[in-house]
């Protein structure tokens, strides 16, 4: 008995630091596998047992999303908000169940039937959260108006940080400058460097013999968690802080991107070449250079009220604040903010 329950602290040792890195668990063998699945199975009964009790039977907000897994299923996840016995305010992952489709009829029913699931009702729902899809948040069909239609004290609140996603997108696709950023230099980049496992090496070449050369001139520090690899990853439309993201990377990576380019137009095809001094250009060009740290500028005052409007505790006297804050903040830099701006650009320039 003593050797099986060491086995067995063992396994759920072994399990839980597994699922903390995100990475699945393969038992040797199917007994093992099997075990496996039954301490997981275990633990997340326990999990859903103890936030039930937490929720002491109280009302709650809905908050849902779906996204294909790796095996291109749709899930719909399912979190409820709540404020817990001690008069805290709690987010927790009920649960998340596999949908045939993306319809508001469809995400209702997987909704109710994981409510029902621990013996929890419409009735007891007093919010409800999505993103801003027509099937979500539409006044007719929407999911919204179809659980408002059972339970009309469940107040919707659309996302604060993601409208200001969908505000910045929309803008920004009318401004030809940030398109043309965004489109016409950086997109290319992304697919050119990004698009074959060869080229990402090149980068990645450089970036090691960079900060090498950075580390013994003592222009970086030395440290755990310091001097990461940074990569080129593609942004998304719905989370426009991925496109600040993008653009620093991009100059931060500026010289190794170009000496990449460099070393990629040697090795390359005539087609591929060309594509290569093509980006160079682009990018070693004043209208690039200008346009990026105008744009990282720009984000790096709305990036920092986008991530003050995901806090879990913000409410809507708050977030209105901190929207004329940030108003302030991007109108003091239309007013006084030229003469830094062009000082950036020329030290850029002349550095490199």
């Amino acid at each position: 008995m003593s050797a099986y329950r060491t086995r067995l602290e063992a396994s759920v040792e072994t399990i839980r630091w597994l699922l903390l890195q995100g990475l699945p668990f393969r038992g040797h063998d199917e007994k093992e596998s099997s075990l496996s699945r039954d301490i997981i199975n275990a633990c997340a009964k326990e999990t859903t047992k103890a936030i039930l009790e937490d929720m002491n039977g109280g009302f709650f907000a809905i908050l849902a999303d779906e996204s294909a897994d790796v095996s291109d299923k749709e899930q719909m996840t399912l979190c409820l908000r709540y404020v817990n016995k001690k008069g805290e305010v709690c987010e927790r992952l009920l649960g998340a169940v596999h949908v045939l489709n993306i319809t508001s009829l469809t995400f209702k029913s997987g909704i109710e039937s994981l409510l029902m699931e621990y013996s929890l009702t419409f009735s007891q729902v007093r919010g409800q959260g999505y993103d801003g899809a027509s099937n979500m948040q539409g006044s007719i069909k929407g999911l919204k108006a179809l659980i408002l239609e059972e339970c009309p004290q469940a107040y919707f609140v659309h996302c604060f940080a993601h409208q200001l996603q969908l505000t910045q997108v929309a803008l920004a696709k009318k401004n030809s400058d940030c398109g043309w950023l965004f489109v016409d230099v950086l997109a290319p980049l992304l697919n050119f460097v990004g698009g074959s496992p060869k080229r990402k090496e090149f980068l990645r070449e450089k970036q090691a013999q960079r900060v090498v050369e950075a580390l013994s001139l003592g222009e970086l520090e030395s440290g755990t968690g310091l001097n990461q690899e940074r990569g080129l990853g593609r942004p998304c439309d719905t989370r426009w802080g991925s496109h600040f993201k993008i653009i620093l990377n991009v100059l931060d990576l500026y010289p190794s991107i170009l000496e990449s380019l460099d070393k990629i137009g040697e090795v390359s095809d005539a087609i591929d070449s060309n594509k290569a001094q093509a980006l160079t250009h682009l990018l070693m060009s004043f209208d690039f250079v200008f346009v990026a740290h105008l744009m990282v500028s720009i984000f790096g005052i709305t990036n920092a009220l986008n991530v003050a409007l995901q806090k879990r505790d913000q409410d809507i006297v708050n977030a209105m604040t901190m929207v004329d804050v940030t108003k302030i903040n991007l109108q003091k830099m239309r007013d006084d903010g030229w003469d830094s701006h062009m000082e950036k650009i020329t030290s850029f320039m002349a550095k490199y």
